[in-house]
């Protein structure tokens, strides 16, 4: 097999020091986390995530022996796929594809391989199945969402939380976007949210107020200091969804709280749970799949780096900078 452009970490010094490009050996479509059943994808986009700035901290529950070459979430072409997949070689796709995707060349397992829709290109697809994937899993499965539900949005200017005012909207609910910057807040308003906050004191009591007295549901990717606020800001019977930390600490909470008011902490995990179960993938891919034809999901690209400039697309969220999703390029 020929050598290969990729992104490693060696060492878990953080986002500015811990990877470096180099050649690897070209991946081979057998040995992906399902045997038999990798497609090989010659990658032209690859999504950049918070789990992978963790890793460059080796704090992530995920922990590959160094070195190894991070990144989830690919779009590109298909160079091989197994028979029976449903794919062949020259379709464009977007894929999971767990770790492998800082690469030229990245396998996925088939059942987390689907066509890219024409409307995406190819840093779209890149931006697209962990973030709205996890967002309609923690909506529907998790959360329960109804029409007209009243959803908090931490965090609503990131790829997870631009794609769960999407998602939300698609679903006939209503969304409150939380934000730390009049930059990210403008981005919010056009993507379609209800109503837009800035994180400053007091805004508990305005999510209240807009939602009526407390809001069914909290997509919060944030967690830290805002998580005793997100509790307060629901109503009673409501749902809080722990979908990350971002802000960097993990919060604790008595409680009491939850039984004064029957409201419920809900975790969510899209990776752990859905990733080794095929049909759930389908049903989850089938129904945003729907979303994208009616013209509710559109991910937001923000910046986009050469696979040689990583550690810088990697900073960039790990200060919280970023606005949409971050992609790296690898050219044809």
């Amino acid at each position: 097999m020929q050598p290969m452009k990729a992104v490693e970490i060696f060492q878990l010094t953080g986002p500015q020091t811990a990877t470096r490009l180099v050649e690897a050996p070209e991946p081979d479509p057998n040995n992906g986390f399902i045997p038999g059943e990798g497609v090989l994808v010659e990658v032209r986009a690859a999504g950049v995530a918070f789990p992978e700035v963790l890793q460059t901290r080796g704090m992530y529950q995920l922990k590959p022996e160094l070195p190894f070459i991070p990144g989830s979430e690919v779009a590109g072409v298909v160079r091989e796929a197994p028979p029976g997949s449903g794919f062949k070689a020259g379709d464009k796709v977007m894929a999971f594809c767990g770790l492998g995707g800082f690469a030229e060349l990245a396998v996925a397992p088939a059942h987390l391989v689907y066509p890219l829709p024409q409307r995406f290109d190819f840093a779209q697809g890149a931006s697209f199945i962990l973030n709205y994937h996890t967002a309609y899993f923690a909506l529907v499965n998790r959360g329960q969402i109804q029409r007209g539900d009243w959803v908090l949005i931490h965090g609503a200017a990131g790829g997870l939380g631009t794609a769960a005012i999407q998602v939300t909207k698609g679903l006939g609910g209503r969304s409150i976007a939380l934000v730390s910057s009049e930059p990210k807040k403008r981005l919010a308003e056009e993507l379609g949210a209800d109503h837009v906050l800035l994180a400053e004191p007091g805004w508990k009591d305005r999510v209240r107020e807009i939602s009526e007295g407390g809001v069914q549901l909290v997509f919060d990717s944030v967690g830290g200091d805002r998580f005793l606020d997100s509790l307060r800001s629901l109503r009673a019977e409501g749902r809080l969804l722990v979908v990350g930390f971002a802000g960097g600490s993990i919060p604790e909470v008595r409680v009491n709280r939850l039984l004064l008011t029957n409201t419920a902490i809900v975790g969510v995990a899209w990776g752990g749970y859905a990733v080794n179960k095929p049909a759930v993938c389908k049903e989850i891919g089938d129904a945003l799949h729907e979303l994208i034809e009616a013209g509710f999901l559109n991910p937001v690209v923000g910046e986009r780096f050469p696979l040689d400039r990583a550690a810088e697309a990697l900073a960039l969220i790990d200060n919280r900078a970023a606005t949409g999703k971050v992609v790296l390029e690898v050219p044809a």
